[in-house]
């Protein structure tokens, strides 16, 4: 029973967090939903339109999971997942906080935003992806089934294919700048020396 309050109270501080965050913008003008949004090409809405299900249908699978109880792991590896879901929700907190009005979801063609390279993008250029990915794997030890399984892994497959495409973007809004950055910091966490 501990370890389904553990795993609920992440949950409802990851997407608290991110509709939150959404929320405070939107009153602000601000839309942060463009994921498949705008004139992007076609490959690039797909991949979004496909992240956008993914990320519902875990969170879905993950919150039938929680209330059903399901689990097949044992207590220490329940442990080690209530430790990850708790330092995944931390990288998120920490991404979306740092990044002020700059945090958007999905490429923001068009759109004012800042290259952030403060706080916690010192370490990572994609906190808040290495935030999603951390929970995930955290819910996952706390409840594992094979469904949760299966829509984790498509999950973070899916968070991947989205950094490359932002990845290739960010070029074009912030040049050598972002360039430079890249150099500097690793996709997922570390320093270049």
């Amino acid at each position: 029973m501990m370890y389904r309050f553990l795993a609920a109270a992440i949950l409802l501080c990851f997407y608290g967090t991110y509709l939150g965050k959404m929320l405070c913008q939107r009153r602000r003008g601000i839309q942060t939903d463009q994921m498949a949004k705008g004139d992007k090409p076609s490959s690039v809405r797909r991949t979004e339109l496909v992240m956008k299900v993914a990320t519902f249908l875990l969170a879905a699978v993950q919150a039938v999971s929680v209330l059903c109880g399901w689990s097949m792991m044992p207590v220490s590896a329940r442990a080690a997942g209530a430790v990850l879901g708790l330092v995944g929700d931390g990288i998120f907190l920490a991404a979306v906080y740092t990044m002020r009005d700059s945090w958007r979801a999905g490429i923001a063609q068009g759109q004012n935003t800042q290259l952030v390279h403060s706080g916690i993008y010192r370490y990572s250029r994609n906190p808040a992806f290495l935030g999603f990915d951390v929970m995930y794997l955290g819910v996952l030890l706390l409840c594992f089934n094979p469904l949760l399984l299966l829509c984790t892994l498509f999950a973070i497959a899916m968070l991947h294919r989205q950094i490359l495409q932002e990845e290739a973007f960010l070029p074009t809004a912030f040049g050598e700048a972002y360039t430079s950055y890249c150099r500097q910091v690793r996709r997922y966490w570390g320093r270049r020396r």
